[in-house]
């Protein structure tokens, strides 16, 4: 699961390391109905999950010019996720900071539940 990178340029940096790691394999936004996002949790209506950023000022939601979230994969020949790429988010800053108080919930939560159908896909494909 890849996590917590950011806008264009961050995004080129990450396209130029995948395609060496899996050369011959595209990267493709998630359907809503894809199995990784329904195994135990239902996922259809998620949303852009900020990191710490959004607890101090100016309280943004993005970085950089990572307006929209974007759930993307790869997918072995079998048709399964092997790579599950979360884009213009921070999952990982969700779950470090979800006992703070200031950090609202509704973010921790679909956070928490993504990784659960994660962990859960994971273990059962």
């Amino acid at each position: 699961m890849c996590d917590d990178f950011h806008g264009t340029v961050e995004w080129e940096n990450f396209l130029a390391g995948m395609k060496k790691v899996f050369p011959d394999r595209p990267i493709v936004d998630l359907d809503n109905k894809d199995p990784i996002f329904h195994v135990l949790y239902d996922l259809e209506n998620r949303f852009q999950v900020p990191g710490a950023q959004a607890l101090f000022p100016p309280y943004s939601i993005y970085e950089y010019d990572g307006f929209e979230a974007k759930w993307r994969g790869i997918y072995d020949d079998k048709g399964r996720v092997i790579v599950a790429i979360c884009h213009n988010m921070d999952l990982g800053d969700a779950w470090e900071w979800s006992d703070d108080p200031h950090y609202p919930e509704r973010y921790a939560s679909l956070a928490y539940r993504i990784a659960m159908n994660y962990f859960i896909y994971d273990l059962t494909q």
